[in-house]
């Protein structure tokens, strides 16, 4: 959520002041030397962000288990290896049409 100044002027940005340990500020010198980065505050942005894509990437996976696990108990189930067979015979199939395309 946005904040506004004393003028009234919407802040996109809180400063926060955080304690790095020495190897995280040696990786954010070597972000920032390799060019990639203007400011340690872009490196820690980016990090940031990828954070949450790891979040986000998580949760969809809890999602799909807790899903996987309501079709077990519902008996919607799949042999494995008829499934993998299935899988490598579909593969080999494209493959002909492929070279003979």
């Amino acid at each position: 959520m946005s904040k506004m100044d004393k003028n009234g002027q919407i802040c996109y940005g809180v400063r926060m002041n955080v304690s790095l340990t020495p190897e995280f500020e040696e990786l954010i010198r070597r972000k920032l030397a390799s060019g990639m980065y203007k400011n340690a505050a872009e490196v820690v942005r980016e990090g940031l962000r990828l954070l949450a894509e790891e979040d986000e990437w998580k949760a969809e996976v809890r999602r799909k288990i807790f899903q996987g696990m309501k079709q077990l108990r519902a008996g919607q189930v799949v042999d494995g290896e008829q499934a993998v067979d299935e899988v490598v015979k579909d593969l080999r199939g494209r493959r002909r049409k492929a070279k003979g395309a």
